[in-house]
């Protein structure tokens, strides 16, 4: 993903990642220069659905999960 997830975008997110059936994807968030809470929403929902999830956030998604209280999860990887 690049650009800004929200609102408008976080269900793109959601489908690009769901779009094959797998059980390990890697979600690169490092380009991402803006998430907001539809983001967070659309995440949370893909850590149900995806059994074995690796979140590469940018600082700014990073800082954005340790507010809302995601920032230990063990899908959530280093930068």
């Amino acid at each position: 993903m690049t650009g800004e997830v929200d609102m408008a975008t976080a269900d793109q997110m959601f489908q690009a990642a769901t779009r094959d059936s797998a059980e390990h994807v890697t979600l690169d968030l490092r380009a991402v220069t803006f998430f907001d809470s539809a983001a967070i929403q659309a995440l949370v929902r893909l850590t149900d659905r995806i059994p074995h999830l690796s979140v590469v956030p940018s600082r700014r998604v990073r800082r954005v999960l340790d507010i809302a209280g995601l920032g230990d999860q063990g899908w959530l990887s280093a930068e």
